[in-house]
């Protein structure tokens, strides 16, 4: 069994040890009930056979431990003839019948035990799984996930838990119940007949190599289930969030043959791990008949030679059944185990994703902004491509300071970097003199607001999505927020005001709503340094007016980055820094720019003429 399994298991059944044990201990007692009802037939068949009464026998003497096979069975004897001869056979029948009852009621009671404390096992490994997903997946840096389609990461945060959830709990029947079962029963059939066990251990292995045989591809198979899974997931996600580009450029047919192949291919695949698994069953069933068949061929002489009772012989076929019972489900098992850890494979590739973006050990808490934010060198690039090339500038405290230039520039790479969303790889970013990199990332993004391009809402209240990173704002420190942000009187005209939900990506609002909303959550955060990313380019020109007044309500005050490709909004910036491939090819005001007549004056000339 990988230890993958075996440490995914013991990490998440350690909160719940005492359920663990209860369980284990539930699991061994049904093992034992299991094997004492099929003990408990030898007497009965006795009874029903008919044999005759036999005279009363005197007590074994106790001879020593190697002696205690005989002993039992004397005892057994003794205590048995003596019974029959006092009560007769119907009485002993009746004692039989009370005896099977209060054994099956106590297996079924330690078997509905055994589930009992396995729900909570179950579902609370499941509960701290995705918990754990979840923290990895929120706590990892911007650039994993550039690398990763959603679909796959909820692929791997729902079914893939899931399926290692159940190989995980798997190892407890493979460990306890079923290998407990079979010792039990294995006890009884040497104390039986230890001529006969021999020779059933003779074939068992022999049809468990078979067994094994059939689940050697499953892991492969289902690796390749999950993945079409993940694709197929993926495609759900885009084809919703861009259903109107899909229908405004007749794509409908493209799309949906699409996903007819990522149907088809699951379809396919499916097939092929499911009939393995179901193999699994059919040959199972054979061999363990073509076992029980050698065992009544050689059993059957040994009755006809009278080596054997009857009544002994059906009885070691019931246990030599129960033997076979849970090796079938140990072999299951082991399918679950080995498709369970193609799921492992993929869940670990993010559990175990190194975060490049962590606190330094003893970082600085930065709880105030003093003097300036400086960029020295810096270089940053994605993969082989060089965004950035040799940046660097200088922001005063109370500054704006306004980034322009074509798209693909390296103006929201600032952005990104003054966030730490990224690190840069040469250089450094400082602020008050201190590099980023050297400060609790916490600290440093509670000194900056940050407003978008995409007004990114949740599927949540206005009040909540105002309140997001200021979760105890009172009601009337949103309002205020909303009102500078020119928000309160559409939020006012809202079915429920503002406990309204707003739905999915805060789809129920218009592009101007949303942008004032986001802009009222800054404001409420009121922290000491802006970052404006192109917070007007979507929006239509009443729009992007209400969102001007907004943003330069939110602005006074405040030290602010602002990235624009409407000149018109950063003419009056402090300081104006012109970008052009990854470089600074210009730096000053408006006025000074423009009598420079560079790359900037050619910007505002082409959008004068726009």
């Amino acid at each position: 069994m990988d230890n993958r399994i075996k440490q995914t298991f013991f990490k998440y059944i350690k909160p719940y040890k005492k359920q663990a044990v209860l369980s284990i201990l539930s699991n061994v007692f049904f093992a034992l009930f299991s094997t004492l009802a099929f003990i408990v037939f030898i007497p009965l068949l006795e009874i029903l056979f008919k044999e005759e009464k036999r005279q009363s026998i005197s007590k074994p003497v106790w001879n020593g431990i190697g002696h205690l096979k005989s002993y039992l069975n004397a005892y057994v004897d003794y205590y048995w003839v003596n019974y029959i001869n006092n009560h007769g056979f119907l009485g002993a029948l009746t004692a039989i019948m009370v005896l099977i009852i209060i054994i099956i009621l106590f297996k079924n009671l330690f078997n509905y035990l055994a589930l009992y404390f396995m729900t909570f096992l179950r579902n609370g490994i499941l509960k701290d799984m995705r918990n754990d997903m979840y923290d990895k997946i929120i706590n990892l840096p911007v650039s994993f996930y550039s690398e990763k389609r959603k679909g796959d990461v909820i692929t791997r945060m729902t079914s893939d838990v899931v399926e290692v959830q159940w190989a995980s709990l798997i190892i407890l029947e493979i460990i306890i119940r079923e290998p407990l079962t079979i010792l039990f029963s294995v006890i009884m059939m040497l104390l039986l007949n230890v001529k006969l066990t021999l020779f059933i251990f003779i074939f068992t292995p022999v049809a468990g190599f078979f067994i094994s045989l059939i689940g050697k591809q499953l892991r492969k198979d289902s690796h390749i289930v999950q993945n079409f899974v993940s694709q197929f997931l993926s495609h759900i996600e885009e084809t919703l969030t861009g259903l109107r580009i899909i229908k405004g450029f007749n794509a409908e047919n493209l799309f949906t043959q699409k996903f007819k192949q990522l149907t088809y291919n699951i379809f396919k695949s499916n097939n092929r791990l499911v009939n393995r698994q179901n193999l699994a069953h059919p040959v199972s069933e054979f061999l363990g008949v073509l076992v029980i068949v050698v065992i009544l061929w050689y059993g059957g002489s040994m009755v006809l030679d009278k080596e054997l009772k009857p009544a002994v012989f059906l009885t070691f076929i019931a246990l030599a059944y129960n033997i076979l019972t849970p090796a079938k489900a140990i072999a299951r098992a082991g399918y679950t185990v080995k498709k369970g850890m193609a799921s492992v494979e993929r869940i670990f590739k993010i559990l175990d994703a190194e975060n490049p973006l962590t606190d330094k050990p003893n970082a600085i808490v930065k709880d105030s902004f003093k003097d300036n934010i400086s960029l020295e060198h810096v270089n940053f690039r994605y993969e082989d491509d060089n965004v950035l090339k040799d940046v660097n500038f200088k922001v005063l405290k109370g500054e704006t300071l306004a980034l322009v230039g074509q798209s693909g520039s390296g103006k929201s790479t600032i952005a990104n970097l003054l966030m730490r969303f990224y690190d840069v790889n040469e250089g450094a970013i400082k602020i008050d003199g201190v590099n980023i990199k050297d400060m609790t990332k916490e600290s440093l993004r509670s000194l900056m607001g940050l407003v978008t391009q995409d007004s990114i809402l949740f599927n949540d209240t206005v009040r909540n999505n105002i309140a997001l990173g200021n979760p105890d704002a009172s009601i009337d420190d949103i309002i205020r927020a909303a009102k500078i942000a020119n928000a309160h009187e559409f939020i006012m005209e809202l079915p429920k005001g503002y406990d309204t939900n707003i739905g999915d990506s805060g789809n129920r609002l218009s592009g101007g709503q949303k942008q004032r909303l986001n802009i009222a959550r800054a404001i409420l955060k009121n922290p000491p340094v802006l970052i404006l990313d192109e917070a007007t380019s979507a929006l239509d020109t009443e729009s992007e007016k209400l969102v001007q007044d907004a943003l330069d309500n939110l602005m006074t005050n405040r030290t602010s980055v602002v990235i624009a490709h409407r000149l018109s909004t950063i003419k009056n910036a402090d300081k104006i820094v012109v970008m052009h491939k990854g470089k600074i090819v210009e730096m000053g005001n408006h006025q000074e720019l423009m009598q420079h007549e560079g790359v900037y004056h050619n910007l505002i000339m082409l959008q004068s003429f726009a």
